[in-house]
């Protein structure tokens, strides 16, 4: 009996991998045992280390992808989760394997495609995972709101025109209060964010982080200000 072809895949973000125990290397692991039950050659294991499985832009993903359909091999991954984060793209990638006479397995959810049983589980476990990731960003931006309703600072550098205490807790800052007032001026009065930063830049007011205006860091500051206004 022809043995299987099999092409690895791994990936982790920094999230996931503390919220989850996800390790790449239990990953790696599970696929090996995986190659050693079915008997198949395990090609290469590939990865993606740091990157959401939301992004087009995965050479780990995308090498493994190609690897598969040249060695028409099963593409296995520890689960649907580390394939794809939509229906949309699980079962585009899933279907173009299938025609280049490729194959999906994932391990946890015991997907197989090359049967029509493990074709329709695999296409309810791709609808569940995306509502699973659906409810993890509906949790993200109910926890953000709450943090911002409290005055708390939600990740990240401390906007512009305020600090942040020890606890995360915001207050204005009142120098950088006064160049943002005269931001939203400049804004009302029909400046661009080129001119706005031009402007700033010529009467010396510093940035957050000391540095020169830029047109983006002028949008971020007004994003932010009609943030607050939106939300209060």
């Amino acid at each position: 009996m022809k043995k299987i072809n099999a092409i690895g895949y791994i990936r982790v973000s920094t999230f996931l991998q503390a919220a989850e125990g996800i390790s790449l290397d239990a990953q790696k692991e599970k696929i090996k045992q995986w190659a050693d039950l079915n008997d198949a050659i395990l090609i290469k294991i590939y990865t993606d280390n740091g990157i959401s499985g939301t992004k087009d832009n995965r050479p780990g993903f995308q090498a493994a992808f190609e690897a598969a359909i040249k060695y028409e091999a099963a593409f296995v991954v520890y689960s649907l989760s580390r394939f794809c984060r939509t229906t949309k793209d699980t079962i585009r990638y899933s279907d173009q394997l299938r025609k280049a006479g490729a194959n999906l397995v994932s391990i946890s959810e015991q997907i197989d495609t090359t049967t029509a049983a493990g074709k329709m589980v695999f296409r309810l476990m791709a609808v569940l995972n995306e509502f699973e990731v659906d409810q993890i960003s509906e949790r993200t931006k109910s926890a953000l709101n709450y943090r911002k309703s409290q005055g708390k600072k939600l990740g990240g550098d401390v906007p512009y025109g305020y600090r942040a205490d020890s606890g995360g807790v915001l207050s204005k800052n009142p120098e950088e209060q006064k160049i943002i007032k005269e931001i939203m001026n400049k804004l009302g009065s029909g400046d661009n964010y080129s001119q706005i930063a031009r402007y700033l830049n010529g009467k010396e007011y510093p940035t957050k982080k000391g540095s020169k205006w830029y047109p983006q860091t002028v949008k971020n500051v007004i994003g932010y200000q009609l943030s607050l206004k939106i939300s209060g």
